[in-house]
């Protein structure tokens, strides 16, 4: 009998507004995560918001179902990827 997927892994396979590159959200390197997430929100002509945000929020949605199923160095490497994000984006925190 398949396994049923879940809602949120059908979400980040077929998301309406990007089309991710498969396991990228695998990679150790949060800039290959950034870049990937970038690449694909500016390609995307389905996006409802700006790429940037786009590529965010597809990032903190994998965060936040994977929940307590991310190790530690996981979601440091997560995290750190969002910070890449910023960078690019010009939308580093002011100190």
């Amino acid at each position: 009998m398949p396994r049923k997927k879940k809602w949120s892994q059908d979400v980040t396979e077929h998301s309406d507004a990007l089309d991710l590159k498969e396991g990228v959200f695998k990679s150790r390197s949060p800039r290959k995560i950034a870049d990937s997430l970038k690449h694909s929100a500016e390609a995307s002509d389905r996006r409802k918001s700006s790429p940037f945000r786009s590529a965010m929020s597809m990032l903190n949605f994998y965060i936040n179902r994977a929940g307590d199923q991310l190790s530690g160095s996981r979601r440091a490497t997560l995290e750190k990827a969002k910070d890449e994000l910023r960078k690019d984006y010009g939308r580093e925190p002011k100190r």
